[in-house]
């Protein structure tokens, strides 16, 4: 069974590739012309968006060498407590919305501390997996499009987020305890 997934897994993307390079050619899509095309667009949107990244990633490290991020975590254990989260989760929890890498790294040294089968490591796994790098995903999709007034969606994607949190815990909680 290992053997095959590990054959379907590693054929999909050429597959489907070479599915919609044979549909194109069949369709009669100038197939070079159209991925020149693309690419140029895409290089484009890259420019685009790059005052927002280069603004999310001065924000990320001011937030973290501030030593805000160390606040907010001392903050949130009290309340992280009464819904049942360890301690060790709530600095993910406050930077999990802003970095995906940073939290990603946070998410391995627990994993790596306490074991992926501790309640800590699933419940940072699950968590992981159940909410998204919102400012960055923000600054990404809105300055692509040139969107500079987000209106509702920053504070939805955050309850979002609380909402992901607590779900993860208590699933991790009911699964595995």
């Amino acid at each position: 069974m290992y053997k095959i997934l590990n054959i379907v897994s590693i054929t999909a993307i050429p597959f489907m590739i070479t599915i919609i390079l044979v549909h194109g050619y069949i369709k009669g899509v100038k197939l070079y012309d159209t991925f020149v095309e693309g690419a140029s667009d895409g290089f484009k949107t890259a420019i685009k968006i790059m005052p927002y990244l280069i603004a999310i990633f001065l924000a990320i490290g001011i937030f973290k060498e501030s030593g805000a991020l160390d606040v907010f975590s001392r903050i949130l254990t009290i309340p992280g407590r009464l819904m049942g989260l360890p301690k060790e989760i709530i600095p993910l929890i406050v930077i999990k919305p802003i970095s995906g890498s940073g939290s990603l790294a946070m998410v391995k040294d627990l994993v790596y501390t306490y074991g992926p089968d501790s309640l800590i490591g699933r419940i940072a796994s699950t968590m992981m997996g159940s909410s998204e790098t919102i400012f960055y995903t923000m600054a990404i999709y809105f300055g692509a499009i040139g969107i500079k007034k987000s209106r509702h969606t920053l504070s939805c994607a955050l309850i979002a987020h609380i909402a992901g949190v607590i779900a993860s815990a208590v699933a991790c909680r009911i699964i595995f305890t």
